[in-house]
C-alpha cells in the first residue's frame, strides 16, 4: 500500500502507541554492530520551498559500503557540512483560532492540529521545546495540507473508500493493544474518540487511494534507467575486501573465574584438535557453538573490515579459503574461524544489484512525482493559513 505521511494521526497513533523497536540481529561471538531494517521509509507529504530541490536518497550499498552522501546545496564535493542559517518562521500565536487552515471550503480545526502535535510529543516523550514551538507547529501544519489536499483531490474524482476498509484499519490499531482498556486508554490520552480515529483511518485510506491511483502507473523503471544510473555512478558499486566464514563458539563473560575460563579454553582446543582431525566443521558448531550461527553450522556469511571484534577480524582476514585458525579470543569467548570464500575489492555487476537499484530508483521516482503533484494541487486549490 502507498503510504502516506506519517503525520497523519492515526498513523502516528498507531506509532506512538504501539510499535515497538525492531530486535537487532547479532551473532554474539563476532558482529559488533546490529543489522538494520531494509524497509523503506514512507514518502512524506511535502514540498520543498520555491527554488529548492529536496535531495534525493542514494541506493542501498552494493557491497556493504555505504554511498557518498549527496553534497549540501552550495557544498562541493567533499567539503565538509557548514551551517547554513534558517529562514525565520512566522511565529504561532500562543492562544490558536478555532480554524488554523481552509482548503477551499474545508477546515482544518485548531483541535487537528494541536491532536497531531500531542502525538509528536508522546511518540517524541517529551514536549516541543518552547523554542521550536513555532517551527514545528508550521511543519506539522504543512503536513497536513499536503495530507487534506490530497483527501480532497479523492473526493474530488470520486474515490470511494470502504467502511469495511475502515473497520479493517481500525481492527489493525486495536490488535496492538494487549486488552480494550488500553486501547480506550490511548484514545483518551490523546484525547480522540472512536469516530476521531475512524474518520482520521478514512482519510489516510483515501489519501493512499488517491496517491496510488496518481503515483504508481507513472513509476516503472526501464531496463536502460538501471544502466544510466550504473554507469553514471561506479562508486556506490564498489565492494570491499571481504571473507565468508563460520566459527565455533565457545563463551566466556567477566564473572567466570580463571579455572572457569581456563575449562572454556580447554573444550575449545578439544574441539580445534577434532576439526583438524578431519571431523565435519558444521556439524561440530551445530552441536557445541553457543551462538546464535550455530544453526546454519556456524556460518557468518560474508563480512568487511570493521563488521567484527578486531582478534575475530584480524584472523578471518590472515585465513586462505579453506583455513581453519587456531584459537582466537575475543570478548565474547573462545572460537575457531574457518573462512570458506575470500572476495577481493571488485564493482559489483549490474545483474546482482539490478534488484535493489530497481526499488531504489523506483521509490526516488515516487517521491519525485509526489512531490509534484502536491505542488500542482496547491495551484489548484485555494489555501489559507490562518495563524
Amino acid at each position: 500500500m502507498y503510504r502516506c505521511s506519517a503525520v497523519l494521526v492515526v498513523v502516528l497513533f498507531v506509532t506512538a502507541g504501539c510499535q515497538r523497536p525492531a530486535a537487532q540481529s547479532q551473532n554474539a561471538g563476532a558482529q559488533n554492530a546490529g543489522a538494520s531494517t531494509g524497509a523503506a521509509k514512507p514518502v512524506a507529504l511535502q514540498t520543498p520551498p520555491a527554488g529548492q530541490q529536496a535531495a534525493p536518497k542514494t541506493p542501498p550499498p552494493a557491497g556493504g559500503q555505504a554511498p557518498a552522501q549527496p553534497s549540501a546545496p552550495g557544498q562541493a564535493p567533499g567539503q565538509g557540512s557548514t551551517a547554513v542559517a534558517a529562514p525565520p518562521v512566522k511565529p504561532v500565536p500562543a492562544t490558536l483560532p478555532e480554524a488554523v487552515a481552509k482548503i477551499d471550503t474545508e477546515t482544518i480545526s485548531k483541535a487537528d492540529l494541536e491532536r497531531a502535535i500531542k502525538t509528536i510529543e508522546a511518540r517524541a516523550g517529551r514536549a516541543v521545546p518552547p523554542d521550536q514551538r513555532d517551527r514545528v507547529y508550521r511543519q506539522v501544519l504543512d503536513e497536513l495540507v499536503n495530507i487534506r489536499l490530497v483527501a480532497h483531490e479523492g473526493k474530488t474524482r470520486n474515490i470511494a473508500v470502504a467502511d469495511t476498509d475502515v473497520e479493517a484499519q481500525i481492527g489493525k490499531i486495536r490488535q496492538q493493544f494487549k486488552t480494550d482498556e488500553e486501547f480506550k486508554a490511548a484514545l483518551q490520552q490523546r484525547q480522540l474518540s472512536i469516530e476521531d480515529v475512524k474518520s482520521e483511518a478514512r482519510t489516510e485510506l483515501l489519501v493512499n487511494k488517491t496517491l496510488e491511483a496518481e503515483i504508481l502507473p507513472k513509476v516503472a523503471i526501464a531496463p536502460a534507467d538501471l544502466d544510466t544510473y550504473y554507469k553514471a555512478n561506479p562508486d556506490q558499486f564498489k565492494a570491499p575486501e571481504q571473507v565468508r566464514a563460520s566459527h565455533i563458539l565457545i563463551p566466556i563473560n567477566s564473572s567466570m573465574t580463571e579455572v572457569q575460563k581456563t575449562a572454556a579454553r580447554t573444550e575449545a582446543e578439544g574441539l580445534l584438535k577434532r576439526v583438524r582431525a578431519g571431523e565435519d566443521f558444521a556439524a561440530l558448531a551445530k552441536q557445541y557453538s553457543k551462538d546464535s550461527s550455530a544453526q546454519s553450522g556456524g556460518d557468518l556469511n560474508y563480512f568487511e573490515k570493521g563488521k567484527m571484534v578486531p582478534a575475530f577480524e584480524q584472523a578471518a582476514f590472515s585465513l586462505k579459503t579453506g583455513d581453519v585458525s587456531n584459537v582466537v579470543e575475543s570478548p565474547f569467548g573462545f572460537h575457531i574461524i574457518k573462512v570458506t570464500d575470500h572476495k577481493e575489492p571488485h564493482t559489483v555487476p549490474l545483474a546482482e544489484v539490478s534488484d535493489r537499484l530497481s526499488d531504489f530508483l523506483k521509490q526516488r521516482k515516487q517521491q519525485e512525482l509526489t512531490q509534484s503533484f502536491i505542488q500542482s494541487l496547491h495551484t489548484k486549490y485555494k489555501i489559507e493559513i490562518l495563524i
